[in-house]
């Protein structure tokens, strides 16, 4: 979740890139960088690993500039150095600089490309691509808008780029692509702020206009213009920038649980970025305290979580399985360290939690240390207990979550176990080559797919205003959707009071059957995959007996709108990736029947974000 600040106007760029940096520090903090016109019309650029005291440092006190960009950066791409940290340059003259936070899916293809033009490369990150492609284009007489449009069609993948150039010493672009990487253009009195973030620009900017997927902003002289990526002109006005910190920090949404469902595909990028590397088409997890030798000792793996991270071990488990063919088990945290488990120094010990404070998971963490097991920690906040008393922290990156009940930090938690299962397995050999480059390429389709199914917000808002007077529902899964039903019974219950169970679909036939009538809703997760038929088969059985089945399905499946009361689609995906984007739906359903049901959506009763006593 890396963090962007530019700046265009009539006073000195560099202490407004500074203030704004230091407001997204959150974003990132193991390397930072600007890059500012100089009046001579040169780039100054002054990067720093560590941390924004460390950037300061670096600076040149005599700089000045009223154009500049900065990036605040999680180790991405390439491990945290000064090479590896934005803005990133063009190679022939030092004349082009770009910051971005995304993931550029064809950047070995494009490099390769590049590469034979005779561009030089310095850095190991792929967003180093695209200032090349804009020196390319500059080259052969384009302006520097027209470089970042034709760039842009060239990038496969979720991206917000920001770009200056000395060649135009007044301007400044931005571009957003796809849903991952959100951008916002903040006006002020004689000036343009691009961020990340509103709350970056707080204070300064007067009005923000959010850039939709497939939209630039040109800012010049202090002025910005907003068109498509076609160059067609945008006309959405901006809005008022709210002076008030917690107004300005949900930004275009009303509750902080819808800001932080849709940042959902830019969580999938700060998970995905810095474990993969392209050059090699490897996992890479930096400081993993345990080598090969020691991976391939280990004869299973225990994962523990409470609550949504529960659900996120159990999808882990058959991660763990299918991709390291270990032996894998999900336990609740509160019960494991009553059972006196049969465990080794041979037994992995994975925890997931988002605050990573819990109680439960830290007694859980204290027993495995005292018999000696390895322990890996999967959590959302750097420092945290958990983070502290493991061997290795394996760190979300979604940046704070705000609302009671998780959802970005479920989809990163997901994303990380899956990288871990991966690494597992690359380290064991039972990963062919062939095999983990599919698993790589995989994963970094996965934000646009995100994007992609958070695009029917007004359906889900439509299916849940519709049902949101019913007292129970059933939330359906089988297989790797088994724990996603779980999860989405969850989020009905916290946040819409709704009474709600997710259960095995084949498990409806024991019990759970005599619950259905035409009041009681059945959300069933069916998608296309290797259960799909037995789950045509429990939503017959539903009908059957007037009951009414909303179906998550795989787009382009028409069959399944035959069959349920109503159809929510999402993109068509690798199997096992599905967990990851068959929550949306339910994420969606339980957020917009909270809110027609008039409760509070983002601190629901009798809940607390961290829970710390048992």
């Amino acid at each position: 979740m890396c963090g962007i600040i530019g700046y265009c106007g009539g006073k000195q760029a560099l202490p407004l890139l500074l203030q704004g940096l230091k407001r997204l520090e959150y974003r990132g903090y193991d390397s930072v960088g600007v890059a500012l016109v100089e009046p001579n019309g040169k780039l100054a650029i002054f990067k720093s690993t560590g941390r924004m005291d460390d950037l300061a440092a670096a600076i040149d006190p005599g700089a000045r500039g009223t154009l500049g960009i900065g990036h605040t950066r999680w180790a991405t791409h390439g491990k945290p150095s000064h090479e590896n940290a934005h803005p990133h340059l063009d190679c022939s003259s030092g004349g082009v600089a770009v910051v971005h936070n995304g993931i550029v899916e064809n950047y070995r293809e494009l490099k390769t490309g590049l590469e034979r033009a005779g561009h030089r490369f310095t850095s190991q990150t792929d967003s180093e691509v695209i200032p090349h492609l804009l020196e390319e284009q500059l080259a052969h007489g384009a302006t520097l808008e027209e470089a970042l449009r034709r760039a842009g069609a060239m990038l496969r993948g979720a991206h917000a780029i920001v770009a200056v150039s000395a060649a135009s010493p007044d301007t400044m672009v931005g571009l957003r692509i796809g849903h991952a990487g959100g951008l916002a253009v903040g006006y002020a009195e004689g000036a343009v702020f691009f961020a990340s973030d509103v709350p970056a620009i707080q204070g300064e900017a007067e009005r923000v206009l959010h850039l939709v997927s497939g939209e630039m902003a040109v800012a010049r002289g202090g002025q910005a213009h907003v068109t498509t990526l076609e160059g067609a002109p945008v006309h959405r006005r901006a809005v008022s920038l709210s002076r008030d910190a917690l107004s300005a920090a949900k930004g275009p949404y009303k509750h902080f649980m819808l800001k932080e469902i849709m940042e959902q595909p830019e969580t999938l990028v700060s998970a995905l970025r810095d474990r993969i590397d392209f050059q090699d088409m490897r996992i890479s997890l930096d400081g993993f305290p345990f080598d090969a030798e020691q991976v391939r000792s280990f004869d299973r793996v225990v994962l523990v979580g409470m609550g949504t991270s529960f659900h996120a071990v159990q999808v882990g488990r058959m991660f763990i399985e299918r991709l390291a063919h270990m032996p894998a088990e999900a336990e609740n945290a509160s019960e494991y360290r009553y059972r006196d488990p049969v465990v080794s120094p041979k037994t992995l010990l994975v925890t997931v939690g988002q605050s990573g404070e819990t109680v439960d998971t830290l007694v859980a963490m204290a027993e495995a240390k005292q018999r000696g097991l390895p322990i890996v920690t999967v959590c959302n906040v750097a420092g945290s207990e958990a983070t502290r008393a493991a061997d290795y922290a394996l760190l979300v990156q979604a940046g704070p979550e705000v609302a009671v009940a998780s959802t970005k930090t479920y989809v990163g938690s997901l994303a990380c176990l899956y990288l871990l299962a991966a690494y597992l397995g690359q380290e064991r050999g039972s990963l062919s080559k062939d095999r983990l480059r599919g698993v790589i390429e995989d994963a970094v389709l996965l934000p646009n797919l995100m994007g992609q199914a958070l695009e029917q917000t007004e359906r889900y808002e439509t299916i849940a205003w519709r049902y949101a007077h019913a007292q129970s529902a059933l939330v359906l899964g089988r297989g790797l959707n088994y724990p996603t039903a779980m999860e989405g019974a969850l989020k009905l219950k916290e946040v819409s009071y709704m009474h709600a169970e997710g259960y095995p679909a084949g498990e409806m036939k024991h019990g759970p059957i005599a619950l259905i009538d035409e009041h009681t809703p059945v959300i069933a997760v069916a998608l296309r995959d290797r259960l799909r038929e037995k789950m045509l088969s429990a939503i017959e059985q539903v009908r059957a007996r007037d009951g009414r089945v909303i179906a998550i399905a795989t787009a382009g499946d028409e069959e399944m709108a035959q069959k349920a009361t109503d159809v929510v689609y999402v993109p068509e995906a690798p199997e096992l990736l599905t967990p990851l984007l068959a929550v949306v739906p339910l994420q969606l359903l339980a957020y917009y029947i909270a809110v027609r049901r008039g409760a509070d959506v983002d601190q629901p009763r009798n809940l607390a974000k961290t829970v710390t006593v048992e």
